[in-house]
C-alpha cells in the first residue's frame, strides 16, 4: 500500500485537474450557448439564400455562371473543418476519420486538401498529403473577412479550372450531446429543381437579371463556406464541454476512491502505532 502522504500528494493533484476540468467546462458552456445562437440564427438566413437562388435561376430561364459549370471531375478539393484545440473528446478524430476514408475511396492525387483549424493540419501535414491551404488560429470564432476570402479563393480555384468539383466535409451541429458528419459539395453548385417553374416566372428584375445573378451567387458560396464554420464551431465547443464534464465526474470518483484508500491507511497507521503501545506496555510488566 502507498504511504500516506503519497496518498494525499495524490489526491491534491487530481484536485487540482478536477478545478481544470470544471472550469474549462463551465467557459466551452459559454460559448456554445453563444454559438448555439449564432447557428440558430444563420440557418434560416442560409435556407433564403438558396430560395432566393433558386427563385431568380427559374424565372430567368437560360441564365448561366461559371459556378454552376459541371464539367469531368478530374481533380477534387476536399474542405476539412477541425478545431485549433484539443480536449474536445473524439471531436477531431471523427472528422479526421472521415476524410481519411474519404481520400482511401478517391482515385489516387485526385484529391487536394483545403484545411481549416490545426488538429486537421497537423494530421496530414505529418504524413505528406497534398494540401492547398490550411487556416488556423480562428480560435472557434468566425471571422467574416477571413471567411470572404476563403470563399473567394475556393471560387477562384473552380474559376481557374485547378479543380474541378470542391467539397465541405464539417459537423452539423444537432445537439449538445451530438452533431453529425456532413459531406456535401460545394461547387458547382447545382442548378435549381425548379428552375422553369411558371409560379416564379412573374419577377421583374431591376437593373437585369444577369446582374443580380452575378451579385447573388458570391454571397450564396460566402453564407454557406460561413454556415460550416459556425456549425462546425458549435459542435466542436458542445464535444469539449461534455468531454470536460466527464473528466470532472472521473476525477470526482478518483477522489473519492483515493480518500477511502487514505482513510484504511491512516487506519492502519493508527492500529499498528497501537499495537507497539501495547506491546511496550506488556513489554514493561
Amino acid at each position: 500500500m502507498p504511504s500516506l502522504r503519497d496518498i494525499k500528494r495524490r489526491i491534491k493533484s487530481v484536485q487540482n485537474t478536477q478545478q481544470i476540468t470544471k472550469a474549462m467546462e463551465m467557459v466551452s458552456a459559454v460559448k456554445l450557448r453563444k454559438a448555439q445562437q449564432r447557428v440558430e440564427a444563420a440557418r434560416p438566413y442560409g435556407l433564403k439564400m438558396q430560395q432566393m437562388l433558386e427563385s431568380v435561376a427559374a424565372a430567368a430561364a437560360g441564365l448561366n455562371h461559371p459556378l454552376f459549370e459541371e464539367r469531368e471531375v478530374k481533380t477534387t478539393l476536399l474542405v476539412v473543418f477541425s478545431s485549433d484545440r484539443g480536449l474536445a473528446g473524439s471531436y477531431n478524430s471523427n472528422i479526421i476519420r472521415n476524410a481519411v476514408r474519404y481520400l482511401h475511396k478517391a482515385p489516387p492525387g485526385s484529391v487536394r486538401m483545403g484545411l481549416i483549424g490545426k488538429k486537421a493540419m497537423e494530421y496530414f501535414k505529418r504524413r505528406s498529403y497534398p494540401i492547398d491551404f490550411a487556416i488556423t488560429d480562428l480560435g472557434g470564432n468566425v471571422d467574416l473577412v477571413r471567411t470572404r476570402r476563403l470563399a473567394t479563393d475556393i471560387t477562384n480555384k473552380f474559376y481557374n479550372s485547378e479543380v474541378d468539383e470542391v467539397r465541405l466535409l464539417y459537423t452539423r451541429f444537432v445537439s449538445i450531446t451530438s452533431y453529425r458528419i456532413t459531406l456535401e459539395r460545394f461547387l458547382p453548385i447545382e442548378k435549381p429543381a425548379g428552375a422553369g417553374d411558371q409560379a416564379v416566372s412573374d419577377y421583374i428584375f431591376e437593373p437585369n437579371a444577369d446582374g443580380i445573378f452575378s451579385n447573388l451567387v458570391p454571397r450564396y458560396c460566402v453564407t454557406k463556406i460561413l454556415q460550416a464554420m459556425l456549425e462546425s464551431f458549435a459542435s466542436e465547443h458542445g464535444s469539449r464541454m461534455i468531454s470536460m464534464s466527464n473528466a470532472t465526474k472521473n476525477a470526482k470518483e478518483i477522489i473519492e476512491n483515493l480518500t477511502i484508500v487514505r482513510n484504511k491507511a491512516r487506519q492502519s497507521s493508527i492500529t499498528k502505532e497501537l499495537l507497539d503501545i501495547v506491546g511496550g506496555s506488556e513489554a514493561l510488566k
